[in-house]
């Protein structure tokens, strides 16, 4: 692809991309911006297809994209590059409107979780989840789950807690909220990731591993490509903008997102974007792999290690 053009940025259309949004139409961010609905997961696969050459998604589904078995010999595809959100999620834990048998997290051990897809930021929590309940054996050769359901869509979560196809699935507070209020699912509870939430990667054509020549004329051997810098720049632009001017935030939301006015403020409240939106810091990501160790989503020793994920531009 020629430097000069475009982007294609894969994104999760949420109150979240809102700082994405203000970068492209106030600040001139030069990009296609994708929606990925189905979250991270699909934008691994996306990027690693070369359909998109920067994704902005859940910190733990690009962790465990790098970091699983198999990848070790191979450059992954992408490389982390970024931060978006500093703050943790609120991840939500909701089963069928109607299922008196599931009253609390408790009760779902051994059950069905439904999960976009393997390797998304709702599989790898299943993982978490699970850790923090105490549920996983000791060899971590057990499941915690009887059965993982891939449905690749929120509303395809929604339905099958409805149907009984799966007991439970996970997924952003303020996203499940509106269906909490109109009665259609039941919250059980809840869990916060033990990380920032948010990074920004980029394909491995654009930031390529030491001694590695880049993917476009634009780079030198070595060197990430311009459009990449540029990126960050807008973005933090957007950040700016959304921080001096939350109503405006408020309306695109509540207009534009499927979100209440009420529940945009509220979420206000709760998130944090960084000033500068490059780089990360390594002892997130050291943290992050060593917390999906634990949980038996990622194996020590196998897979790419922590240093290695991130990209120095």
């Amino acid at each position: 692809m020629a430097s000069s053009q475009g982007l294609r940025i894969g994104f999760v259309p949420e109150h979240f991309s809102t700082p994405l949004h203000f970068a492209q139409e106030h600040y001139g961010l030069d990009a296609t911006l994708i929606p990925f609905p189905s979250g991270t997961g699909h934008m691994v696969t996306a990027l690693r297809a070369g359909d998109i050459d920067v994704g902005i998604g859940l910190t733990e589904g690009w962790i465990a994209g790098l970091g699983k078995e198999g990848v070790q010999g191979d450059d992954g595809g992408y490389r982390l590059v970024g931060t978006y959100v500093e703050t943790p999620l609120c991840w939500a834990i909701s089963t069928g409107a109607d299922r008196p048998d599931i009253t609390s997290v408790d009760a779902l051990k051994g059950g069905r979780i439904g999960v976009s897809r393997i390797g998304s930021g709702s599989y790898v929590m299943g993982f978490v989840l699970a850790d923090k309940q105490g549920w996983l054996a000791q060899n971590q050769q057990q499941q915690p789950f009887s059965e993982t359901v891939v449905l690749n869509t929120f509303d395809k979560l929604r339905g099958a807690v409805n149907a009984g196809e799966a007991d439970f699935f996970m997924w952003e507070h303020f996203t499940s909220k509106k269906y909490y209020d109109a009665g259609e699912i039941r919250r059980v509870g809840d869990i916060y990731t033990p990380w920032s939430s948010w990074k920004i990667v980029a394909s491995t054509k654009l930031v390529p591993p030491p001694g590695r020549a880049a993917g476009s004329a634009g780079s030198a051997a070595g060197e990430a490509d311009a459009r990449v810098r540029d990126l960050f720049e807008k973005l933090d632009a957007g950040v700016r903008h959304f921080n001096d001017n939350p109503e405006e935030a408020v309306r695109y939301i509540s207009t534009s997102l499927d979100y209440s006015e009420a529940d945009a403020r509220e979420w206000l409240k709760t998130v944090r974007f960084p000033q500068r939106t490059e780089g990360v810091k390594p002892e997130v990501v050291a943290d992050c792999v060593s917390i999906l160790r634990k949980a038996g989503v990622l194996v020590d020793g196998k897979g790419m290690e922590p240093e290695a994920m991130v990209a120095q531009l």
